[in-house]
């Protein structure tokens, strides 16, 4: 089975910096993305980003031009860092993957998730 080993997260005041990591091991899909979800009680989970195998990457619009997703040359540990941070990024962030890539970065296509990380961003 694919597990998701998930770090990073903390407090940060508004307008700092985090950054979170993913790690995946197990991985026997040829293609496949990684990246994160978050989620603030009472609302749907959002994708946030992802990138592919063949490094194409999704990004949410509320986190365009703030967050740059990576990965290292194994595609299997990807890096999300979080600049300009905004009290609304507060949430649970969950590291997941699929098996058809980032175009394609919604919850009922993750084939697995790791556990959650809090970010919270203060005022």
């Amino acid at each position: 089975d694919v597990q998701l080993q998930a770090s990073g997260g903390g407090l940060v005041q508004a307008g700092g910096s985090l950054r979170l990591s993913c790690s995946a091991s197990g991985v026997t899909f040829d293609e496949f993305a990684i990246g994160w979800f978050r989620q603030v009680p009472g609302k749907e989970r959002e994708g946030v980003s992802a990138i592919s195998t063949d490094d194409s990457a999704f990004y949410s619009d509320s986190v365009k031009g703030r967050f740059t997703i990576s990965s290292d040359t194994a595609k299997t540990t990807a890096y999300l860092q979080m600049n300009n941070l905004k009290p609304d990024d507060t949430a649970v962030y969950y590291c997941a993957i699929n098996e058809v890539g980032s175009d394609y970065w919604i919850d009922t296509l993750v084939a697995y998730w790791g556990r959650g990380t809090l970010v919270t961003v203060s005022s």
